[in-house]
């Protein structure tokens, strides 16, 4: 297994980095009030997800809680992103292939974010 340095040698992490950067490339196309509405949701939802993982991963020597805490707050981006996600497809922002690679996305991102809490927890990490 891989030493964990840091939170960017975290697969969870990398996978929604690369995910948030995505969406975010995706809604600057879209029409300027939903890039100010929609878009701007889409865009600090999707890097939530990400500096809630660094936040507390920065935070777990002081407590593996704490960490956990960030853990879980992160799986709530991604279950929020989802939602965005579908209100980008009905208003017809991104296509159906798109909405379910990224619903998809977020719910494999929140299942190993569990993980490593689970891990955490155990002080596996």
């Amino acid at each position: 297994m891989a030493v964990i340095k840091s939170f960017e040698d975290l697969a969870a992490f990398q996978r929604a980095y690369r995910l948030s950067l995505e969406v975010h490339r995706a809604s600057l196309t879209w029409p300027r009030d939903e890039q100010r509405g929609l878009g701007d949701q889409v865009r600090r939802s999707s890097k939530s997800i990400c500096a809630n993982i660094a936040e507390g991963f920065g935070k777990q020597a002081l407590s593996a809680k704490e960490f956990n805490r960030f853990l879980f707050m992160a799986v709530g981006s991604c279950e929020e992103m989802r939602v965005w996600s579908r209100y980008c497809l009905d208003l017809g922002h991104v296509d159906e292939a798109t909405w379910r690679r990224w619903s998809d996305e977020y719910k494999q991102i929140a299942k190993m974010l569990q993980g490593l809490s689970r891990q955490v927890m155990t002080q596996e990490i």
